[in-house]
C-alpha cells in the first residue's frame, strides 16, 4: 500500500522552502549592499599611500636601507645582559 501525502502538506513544505529560498536571498542581497557600501580607494593612491609609508617609517630589519640603528630604539634587538632583580 502506497501512502500519499495530502495536498495541504505538500503545499506547506513547498511554502516553507519558498521562505527559506527568500530569505537566503535577502541574506545575499544585505551582504551585497554592504559590499557595494564599503568605501573604496583607487589602486594608484592606495600605492603612493604604502610608498610614502615605507620611505617614511624606519624599519629596524632593513638596516642596509637606514643604516646601524641604536640598541636602545631597535625593539628587535637582544636585550641586555644586566638585569633589574636579583634572587637570593
Amino acid at each position: 500500500m502506497v501512502s500519499v501525502a495530502p495536498a495541504g502538506v505538500v503545499r506547506d513544505r513547498k511554502a516553507s522552502l519558498l521562505d527559506l529560498k527568500l530569505k537566503r536571498m535577502n541574506e545575499l542581497v544585505v551582504r551585497l549592499q554592504e559590499d557595494l557600501n564599503r568605501p573604496r580607494v583607487p589602486t594608484s593612491e592606495a600605492c603612493q599611500s604604502i610608498m610614502q609609508y615605507t620611505k617614511n617609517t624606519k624599519d629596524f630589519l632593513v638596516p642596509s636601507v637606514w643604516g646601524p640603528m641604536d640598541k636602545r630604539e631597535d625593539p628587535y634587538s637582544p636585550p641586555s645582559k644586566g638585569g633589574c632583580c636579583s634572587i637570593m
